[in-house]
């Protein structure tokens, strides 16, 4: 994955879909669920995620309680001794990585903890889930981050247009 070409094709694409996804969301369009669900499935057919791992290098996912219970587990961990060395107190109050890439990702994209990942990872990048709608602020961001969520909107632009 070639991430600056991608980064700047985000960027050029940027108050289109920002307007796009706005009035999507205001339109309320009753398939719309199954249109991103469709274009989700298109799209993954063709994207290895180990590829590119942009997520994992950029962002973090919000750790709940059970998460960090779930992944100290797995690392032999307390959970206070996991949140100590691994998570911060974010500006929305929670809980996430200290750090960017992600510790658990490995030199081969691959993820350490895959098994017992954060919900948010799991769910990642949220074009499949049940009310789009109310996720699309998200999407639009995610667009920055992901090249598979940038191909999706485009596809779900030629299925619904305006």
């Amino acid at each position: 994955m070639d991430i600056p070409s991608f980064s700047g094709k985000a960027k050029s694409l940027s108050a289109a879909n920002k307007l796009y996804l706005k009035k999507l969301k205001a339109k309320k369009v009753r398939n719309l669920d199954d249109v991103f669900h469709t274009a989700h499935e298109e799209v993954f057919e063709k994207v290895d995620c180990l590829t590119c791992a942009n997520c994992c290098k950029t962002t973090s996912p919000i750790f709940y309680q059970k998460d960090i219970e779930r992944v100290a587990k797995r690392l032999r961990m307390k959970p206070y001794d996991f949140t100590e060395k691994y998570l911060r107190i974010d500006g929305d109050n929670d809980y996430v990585l200290k750090q960017a890439p992600c510790p658990f990702l490995g030199d081969d994209n691959y993820c350490s903890v895959y098994e017992d990942r954060p919900n948010a990872c799991r769910e990642y990048p949220h074009t499949n889930r049940k009310n789009m709608y109310q996720v699309l602020d998200l999407t639009y961001k995610n667009t920055f981050v992901c090249p598979a969520v940038l191909q999706i909107v485009e596809e779900v632009k030629k299925v619904i247009g305006w």
